[in-house]
């Protein structure tokens, strides 16, 4: 096949009498192609940007040796430093964008790091931040003793704080202490602390007492309680040593009177006067008798004496009714004699 292409194409020449050369074909595109000249320019790169930190503490003193990472949007370590005498570090010749800033070391056994931040980068400008390190927190043991005995005490609440703020609340567990982490703003802070519950058994120990605390640094507190003063309760199995006196009361005739040790004797009794009393003078009635109280003999004596009175009274009558029979008769008898 290929051979007779070629002596087609040899006769096709010799027909024609001259040789030239057809153009091969192209897959090219039949738009014209654009000139050099026409070719756009090169897109020009963002000028870049940088970070600038400046390390204090809360007392404004600046800190030596903090160190920093600087992290990309992807997560990769753009940079990383330490801080120098003046408390300052520096992230040049950044890209634009969003950066993630870490603190890895305060470079200080007296403060803590700052969390992370987002850093945002500007085309050919500096960031520049100011960070504050806290102070670490001191630990607080908390002891509440006996005041007398020295003995720890379970139970005791109270609270922590500094001028009118309250940081910490501690209870005392059954060894009689507890800690905490105390929030310090200096090298020297003054606190206070007030028992707000006793023990079981104890009185509140009501005065506050104040201590000083510094950052990092552990610290004692104690407080004490008295024990409750209560009057002693009588013993149940204990009988009383005495019987209380019973109220007498007053008794009736002819009953003895049990609840008094000393029998009353009445009044004196005395015959009604007559005109004539001549016969009943020497009658013993109570003029012989004392009048008062009479030692107790085993009975009441009262019905026999108010008997006795009563029998006087009956012969004393009797004899006067018989010596006025007698008198009209002897005043006769004396008429006929003269």
């Amino acid at each position: 096949m290929h051979a007779r292409l070629v002596r087609s194409a040899v006769a096709a020449i010799s027909v024609a009498g001259t040789l030239a050369w057809a153009p091969a074909a192209s897959a090219m595109s039949s738009e014209p192609t654009p000139s050099a000249s026409a070719a756009p320019a090169e897109t020009l790169a963002q000028e870049a940007g940088s970070v600038e930190i400046t390390k204090k503490d809360p007392e404004g003193q600046t800190l030596l040796g903090a160190a920093f990472l600087l992290l990309d949007s992807a997560g990769q370590e753009a940079g990383s430093g330490k801080t120098d005498a003046r408390g300052r570090l520096a992230f040049p010749d950044l890209e634009p964008g969003v950066y993630r800033l870490k603190e890895t070391d305060s470079g200080s056994p007296l403060h803590g790091v700052v969390a992370d931040q987002d850093v945002i980068i500007t085309p050919g400008a500096t960031t520049r931040l100011t960070i504050t390190d806290p102070f670490k927190a001191a630990t607080v043991l908390l002891q509440a003793k006996d005041d007398k005995t020295g003995q720890l005490l379970p139970g005791a609440t109270v609270n922590i704080g500094t001028g009118t703020s309250t940081l910490l609340t501690l209870t005392t567990g059954p060894k009689g202490t507890a800690s905490g982490e105390l929030p310090v703003s200096s090298r020297k802070t003054e606190f206070w602390v007030k028992e707000i519950k006793a023990p079981t058994g104890y009185d509140l120990h009501k005065p506050s007492k104040t201590f000083t605390a510094g950052p990092g640094a552990p610290v004692t507190v104690t407080v004490t309680n008295a024990k409750k003063i209560t009057d002693p309760k009588p013993d149940p199995s204990e009988k009383p040593t005495h019987k209380p006196t019973p109220t007498p009361s007053p008794s009736s005739p002819g009953k003895p009177n049990s609840g008094t040790s000393e029998a009353t004797l009445p009044a004196k009794v005395r015959p009604t006067p007559d005109t004539d009393s001549s016969s009943v003078a020497a009658a013993p009635v109570g003029d012989s008798t004392p009048t008062g109280s009479l030692a107790r003999t085993g009975a009441d004596a009262t019905p026999w004496l108010i008997g006795g009175a009563a029998v006087l009274i009956a012969v004393g009558g009797g004899s006067l009714l018989l010596a006025r029979r007698n008198r009209p008769s002897t005043r006769a008898d004396r008429s006929t004699d003269s």
